[in-house]
Order: C-alpha cells, then sequence, then structure tokens
C-alpha cells in the first residue's frame, strides 16, 4: 500500500512540474508591450544612423524579460514592398522566429514560406536594439508585418563564449 501512495505522489509531483514548466515556457513570461505610435515600427534607411518610423496600423506585440529575442509584433502598412526596397536596409538571410500559438497574429512558417517565394521582404529595423540583438521587420506584398529579434554576429559570439572582437560595441554593465 506504501509503495502505491509514493507512486501516486510522485506521478502527482512530475504532472505539477510538467505542468508548470509548459505554462512558464508557453504564457508566464510573455506581456503584452504597450503600443507607442510613431516608435513601434521603424527601419534603418540606406546610409541613416538612426531607423526612421514608417506608417501603420493594427499594431500587437509581446515581450519577455526572461530573453532578449523573445520579441514578436504584426501590424499593417500601406507601404508597398517596392517602396521597402527602395528605402530601407535588407536583412540577409533573416528567418523567423516562431511565437507562442497562442499569438494568432503571427504565423513564423507562413512567413518564412512568403519570404522564400518573393511574397515577403525582410528589413533591418533597429541594429542592437540589446546588446548583441537587431530587430528584424519582415512586410509582405498584402501589406501584413512581422517583427522579431535576432542575435547578430557580435550576439552569437558573446553568448556562445567565444571572444568579441573590436567590431562589436562594448557590452553593457550588468
Amino acid at each position: 500500500m506504501t509503495g502505491k501512495v509514493l507512486a501516486l505522489i510522485l506521478l502527482l509531483s512530475a504532472t505539477i512540474a510538467g505542468s508548470g514548466m509548459y505554462y512558464l515556457q508557453v504564457y508566464g513570461y510573455y506581456y503584452t508591450v504597450q503600443h507607442n505610435p510613431g516608435a513601434d515600427v521603424v527601419l534603418l534607411a540606406e546610409g541613416a544612423d538612426r531607423p526612421q518610423p514608417i506608417p501603420y496600423t493594427g499594431f500587437q506585440a509581446i515581450d519577455a524579460d526572461s530573453s532578449p529575442i523573445r520579441y514578436r509584433a504584426c501590424f499593417e502598412t500601406e507601404l508597398t514592398l517596392d517602396e521597402l526596397r527602395a528605402t530601407y536596409i535588407p536583412a540577409e538571410e533573416a528567418t523567423p522566429l516562431t511565437a507562442p500559438g497562442w499569438f494568432d497574429c503571427y504565423d513564423a512558417i507562413e512567413l518564412a514560406d512568403a519570404m522564400k517565394t518573393g511574397q515577403a521582404e525582410a528589413f533591418i529595423g533597429v541594429k542592437n536594439v540589446h546588446f548583441g540583438v537587431d530587430r528584424i521587420v519582415a512586410v509582405t506584398q498584402d501589406g501584413r508585418g512581422f517583427i522579431w529579434h535576432v542575435l547578430n554576429n557580435c550576439g552569437e559570439k558573446a553568448y556562445d563564449g567565444t571572444v568579441v572582437g573590436e567590431e562589436c560595441p562594448p557590452r553593457p554593465q550588468s
């Protein structure tokens, strides 16, 4: 009888711990980003030092303090891909990162397919939005926009333990 009780306690504990970890990964750390008109969607223009805002509507975003690359956002814009290509710096080899399933407006698989077929293009939004992290903005031909963060070369070196070279900005003190 004691063995059955211990097995039940062990099974119940494992179920509670697993459920807790699942909740924290998928829901717990995320929060809704407050809309900041004129600053939420910005792109880096050719030859510019600072990103420039673009017109947009329907902005939705989530973020988490647990990682600098958990930021995801969606928006709509009236700018065409040709207008964006003529002015802003494209992001080379940008691969959209997935978002939690409950963040309905952002579908990384659909966006990646659209980018492969030329139906969408990614641009540099902000370089070093956090140390070693760039903000990428992708826009589809129908005006839907998506934003996510990726590690840049400095971030990849800093987070894997490789010596960061002189081309990287100084790492902020914690």
